[in-house]
């Protein structure tokens, strides 16, 4: 008997992850307007048993978002790791910017309006603190310029993930120029550097730059709703 329960955990924890393979390899090819059914027929599982593991395509995302989120903190940790500062902090940059741009699909789940802003808060404070060891200890190793902060990180990555998204399907390396552009930038070895002319964001400030769209975006669907529903209630019985 405890065999038998054991093959089921087994085929239960295979079927979540071909439905969560399915639903990334979906999600890259379509955006996030797939269905459940549609993950469950690409992944050869049956529609119950996409059911039973997922209610809803919601928790599919959300379950995706996690598994990126641990995949990401365990980047870092190895990064960490790296007795070599510098090594460790570009590992990291190019690891990461492929894990969550090189990804059509994850980076479609990483920018769905249905994450709240407190499941993207909960990940700021996973992944941040991490960044921020990793760029501490660069600085004080003398491996990068002085006043370079874990927030510059944060958006050398997003202006990366823009180029990476405009020239996948021609080039999709191009992305690497100017990365190593950027490295070349942040990196000591010369005799002096040129003061930057705006002080990094804190912690706060960069959420609320990376999460601004996502709330204007959300008021606008709220006010929309409101909108709708008094029209409705306006509308005259026949």
């Amino acid at each position: 008997m405890p065999e038998v329960q054991q093959s089921l955990r087994k085929d239960a924890a295979l079927n979540r992850e071909r439905l969560l393979t399915a639903a990334s390899d979906l999600f890259a090819a379509h955006g996030l307007n797939v269905t459940l059914n549609d993950i469950a027929h690409h992944a050869g599982v049956g529609v119950g048993t996409a059911y039973r593991r997922f209610p809803n395509k919601e928790a599919v995302i959300d379950a995706l978002f996690e598994q990126q989120l641990r995949d990401m903190a365990a980047v870092a940790d190895q990064a960490l790791q790296d007795p070599d500062a510098w090594h460790g902090l570009v590992t990291f940059l190019e690891r990461s910017l492929d894990m969550q741009f090189g990804d059509r699909g994850l980076n479609e789940i990483m920018n769905a309006p249905i994450l709240g802003l407190d499941r993207i808060r909960a990940a700021r404070d996973r992944i941040a603190p991490l960044i921020t060891k990793l760029v501490e200890r660069a600085v004080r190793d003398g491996a990068v310029r002085p006043d370079l902060d874990q927030s510059d990180l944060i958006f050398i990555q997003l202006g990366l993930s823009a180029i990476m998204d405009t020239t996948r399907a021609i080039a999709p390396d191009l992305y690497r120029r100017y990365l190593t552009l950027v490295l070349d930038g942040i990196r000591t070895g010369r005799g002096s550097f040129t003061p930057l002319p705006s002080p990094a964001l804190t912690a706060a400030q960069t959420h609320r730059a990376m999460t601004g769209r996502r709330r204007r975006d959300g008021k606008i669907a709220t006010k929309s709703r409101a909108d709708s529903a008094m029209r409705t209630e306006e509308t005259p019985s026949a």
